[in-house]
């Protein structure tokens, strides 16, 4: 259930994907007027991101900054820049495959937040991202995966847990099969973990861990019906 904005106006928020960005869609789809946040800018690093698209229907301001072949301060005072002039608040990375500078990390601390494919710290770290995680799962051979909500630092996956949810690997599951199915929960988890996380900040108190007993009892069986 949405919480609302209890004091205080939602946070701007700035997304950042590198893709098509089912994420980015999964919050715009969740947010109303009384979310603690507000979507007003999509990043990317690539001209042709699928995520572009999703922005402009839903007729969010995007910026393009690429990042290859390129000084770390550079990209970090392009980046810095353009959240200037939107005022943003909070940033939530969304299939962002670029390491974040370290500028914007120091002025955007336990306000920038991620979503990891997996139960980290397991399968995570430079390079581990999309289906070459599902893949790393199966091969395995683990019985559970899921995704993780997490604040970013100046490593790959390594920021403080937010928040887990957890589904079965079968043993006849194939990478694509572990894909599909860790993407329906990431969509579930990730709002509540933003909303979690935005609702402190407005109110002024640590967040703290993202309590889920709901979604623990929710089997894989649910989700297929209900998406």
């Amino acid at each position: 259930m949405k919480k609302g904005v209890e004091a205080g106006s939602p946070l701007v928020a700035a997304a950042f994907a590198s893709g098509g960005g089912t994420n980015v869609q999964a919050l715009l789809d969740y947010q109303d007027k009384l979310c603690p946040w507000r979507l007003s800018l999509v990043v990317t690093d690539r001209e042709n991101a699928g995520v572009l698209e999703r922005a402009d229907v839903a007729g969010i301001s995007t910026a393009v900054i690429p990042v290859q072949a390129r000084a770390s301060s550079d990209v970090a005072q392009d980046i810095l820049s353009v959240l200037e002039v939107h005022r943003v608040e909070v940033i939530f990375l969304a299939g962002y495959l670029r390491l974040i500078p370290s500028e914007v990390v120091h002025r955007y601390r336990r306000r920038i937040l991620n979503i990891h494919p997996a139960l980290l710290p397991s399968f995570s770290g430079k390079g581990m991202y999309g289906m070459r995680v599902h893949q790393a799962v199966v091969d395995a051979g683990v019985s559970m995966t899921g995704a993780t909500v997490h604040y970013v630092d100046e490593e790959y996956d390594r920021g403080t847990i937010i928040g887990q949810w957890k589904v079965p690997v079968e043993p006849d599951d194939s990478a694509e099969v572990v894909a599909a199915r860790v993407l329906k929960i990431e969509h579930r988890l990730y709002p509540l973990a933003v909303e979690h996380v935005c609702s402190a900040l407005i109110e002024g108190r640590d967040p703290g861990p993202l309590e889920l007993p709901e979604l623990s009892r929710t089997t894989t069986t649910d989700l297929e019906h209900t998406e």
